[in-house]
């Protein structure tokens, strides 16, 4: 499962010396005149006795035999061996024991030649306590001791603090120990700002409390739907005897409830429990986001960067993540994946032997279930970004783009522009700035474009944007003090002339300009990237180089996109409902009443919109597309 790798060289390197390289196939040859022919798991230790490597196998002998052929081994293999001091197994009853064991060895010893996963935090649950006339909401983190209801994991104590005071806000159970309960007097501030129901001084009776509770359980356990339904017919109810204050505190529930369920087309009927598990490999490295569903409701994700050889395929940095990743926590009945880990089957039935239950691994390929799975592998792919941007590897990505651009020396400062609009409508340019220390965000800006633009004209944004920043430019530093060293635009050859037209009419003709355009079907790997005077070139889609490119690219779409829409919403001046064709007051009241406000539906899932009275699949993917357009 696990493949080897040399944590301080990245590449192959050089050969290790002859007189090593035999000495640790000494050691292994000798090892293996004991060795028996059983499944187990065998370390590799160096001079001080530290492991090397943990590997398992079905049969001892033969698995590590084939170390000592060294004729046949990839020289990373070769400099492990020549670094075998010793070598130790254990044995074990079957295979699915050795990897469990191995798993445990490897988070225990964190051998250097193994896929590591570098993270060994628990996870913090909701707990509904027990054993109290008016239980308490709270977060736990650490073993289950407390009596109660359990509820989790969440990825974070970020979001399980979001969603406790949702909760609080829904249900109104207290959140005071119980020796802070017995003593109060009087309600104090979470009563006055309704996040509690104040069972401390009578203002709520045991039945009362009760329903809430009731009502949090079963919200947490996957009935949101039928809790919401209820919470929204009471509202009406009370509406229509005009008893409008307390039809005002239902609706302000049924808002804290959309908070917590507004996951932007993430919640899927009949998931259950289940992780999502999705691997994103780029320039050598791999992230990985784990999202954590717990009664069909997504309780967060968090990103992982396990360590490992570039050369490793995605099937295998999976397994062995999978397998260190639940040797100290419970797994879900599902673990869906993006990739099929290798050895999938042995993996789910060691997982399955520690759980007492069946788990099942599965790599979905269509269907609501894939869907998952391709938005986790964009939070992937965002969070290799991420770390790739802010990440001591800057300088040299920077060198890399240099040399691609054939520029002087590594940029210190690069300007990334892009634009958005409708048909011309609500027009907006956007740059973002990099530099050595990644994304510099006090540095990025809008541009609302004031020249009219025809429908399409993307060349007179471009020109109009780049214009005004370097005339501003021009006019605050004579000097050019401050000037970007590389100007990326998203665009191709025609962009790139509107760019290069602008700067020109400044007499800025020192400033290296390229367009960014996208590759063939807009496939990310494959973009051409546009310089005055010379051919469109391309980068090999593995080049790091690249995907730092890429990331840059993305940046400034994400940013320009959220201009864009937060202009058009301000200029649509009143619900912004009232823009969507095909809604009329029927339609609009009946979202209203199950989200709670314009805003909530705005941040609603595909399949959360869909369940609405009224709304059709149709109008709900209208709906969904006016909030979620690119422009």
């Amino acid at each position: 499962m696990n493949d080897v790798f040399d944590a301080d060289e990245q590449t192959e390197g050089a050969a290790p010396p002859a007189g090593n390289l035999a000495r640790g196939v000494t050691v292994i040859r000798a090892a293996l005149k004991t060795m028996p022919p059983a499944p187990g798991v065998y370390r590799m230790l160096d001079a001080k006795g530290d492991a090397l490597y943990v590997g398992k196998a079905a049969n001892l002998k033969n698995r590590v035999a084939n170390y000592a052929n060294v004729n046949g081994l990839p020289v990373r293999l070769k400099r492990m061996v020549a670094e075998t001091h010793s070598l130790e197994i254990a044995i074990t009853h079957t295979e699915v024991e050795a990897l469990l064991l191995e798993c445990n060895l490897i988070k225990r010893l964190m051998p250097r030649y193994n896929v590591l996963l570098r993270d060994d935090k628990s996870f913090p649950y909701i707990h509904l306590t027990g054993g109290h006339p008016f239980p308490q909401l709270t977060k736990h983190r650490g073993a289950r001791g407390p009596e109660g209801d359990y509820f989790g994991p969440f990825a974070s104590a970020g979001a399980v603090n979001r969603t406790l005071i949702a909760l609080q806000r829904a249900f109104l159970l207290r959140s005071c120990s119980d020796s802070v309960f017995s003593a109060r007097t009087r309600p104090c501030l979470l009563y006055q700002i309704k996040r509690c129901s104040a069972p401390c001084t009578g203002r709520i009776d045991h039945d009362g409390y009760a329903r809430l509770v009731a009502e949090a359980r079963g919200f947490l356990a996957g009935r949101s739907q039928e809790v919401q339904a209820r919470l929204a017919r009471h509202m009406q109810e009370l509406s229509g005897r005009r008893e409008y204050e307390s039809a005002a505190v239902i609706r302000d529930r049924i808002r804290a409830l959309t908070q917590v369920q507004g996951r932007q087309d993430i919640n899927l009927d009949g998931l259950g429990d289940a992780d999502v598990v999705a691997l994103h490999q780029a320039g050598g490295d791999s992230s990985i986001q784990v999202f954590f569903f717990r009664g069909g409701q997504n309780w967060g994700n968090r990103a992982y960067f396990p360590a490992h050889a570039r050369h490793l395929e995605a099937g295998d940095v999976m397994g062995a993540f999978l397998g260190q990743f639940y040797d100290n926590k419970p797994p879900p009945p599902q673990i869906l994946v993006s990739h099929r880990p290798t050895e999938a089957l042995l993996l789910a039935e060691a997982l399955s032997a520690r759980a007492g239950r069946r788990i099942e691994i599965v790599a979905p390929e269509r269907g609501d279930k894939r869907k998952l799975v391709e938005h986790a592998l964009l939070n992937a792919r965002e969070a290799l970004g991420r770390r790739l941007a802010e990440s001591t590897a800057q300088r040299r990505l920077l060198e890399g783009v240099a040399e691609t651009f054939g520029l002087d020396a590594p940029p210190q400062r690069i300007e990334v522009y892009d634009n958005s609009h409708i048909q011309g409508a609500h027009a907006v340019g956007a740059m973002i700035v990099a530099g050595p220390e990644g994304f510099i965000k006090n540095a990025y800006r809008k541009f609302t474009i004031r020249e009219p633009a025809a429908p399409g004209d993307d060349y007179a944004m471009m020109r109009e944007v780049l214009g005004r920043r370097f005339a501003r430019a021009l006019k605050e530093n004579p000097d050019r003090a401050g000037f970007p060293d590389l100007v990326l635009i998203d665009g191709g050859q025609g962009q790139l002339a509107a760019a290069c037209q602008a700067l020109a009419d400044l007499g800025v003709n020192d400033v290296p300009v390229v367009g960014v355009a996208k590759g063939p079907d807009r496939n990310a790997g494959r973009e051409r990237f546009f310089r005055a005077g010379k051919p469109p070139l391309s980068l090999d889609p593995k080049d790091p180089v690249l995907y730092f490119l890429q990331r840059l690219r993305d940046e400034a779409h994400r940013f320009v996109i959220g201009a864009h829409r937060s202009k058009r919403t301000r200029a649509i001046g009143a619900s912004p409902l009232d823009e969507i064709a095909g809604i009329g007051a029927a339609r609009k009241r009946s979202l209203l009443h199950h989200f709670g406000s314009a805003r909530a539906v705005a941040t609603a899932g595909l399949t959360d919109l869909e369940r609405v009275d009224g709304i059709s699949k149709i109008v709900a993917k209208k709906i969904y597309d006016h909030f979620h357009a690119e422009g």
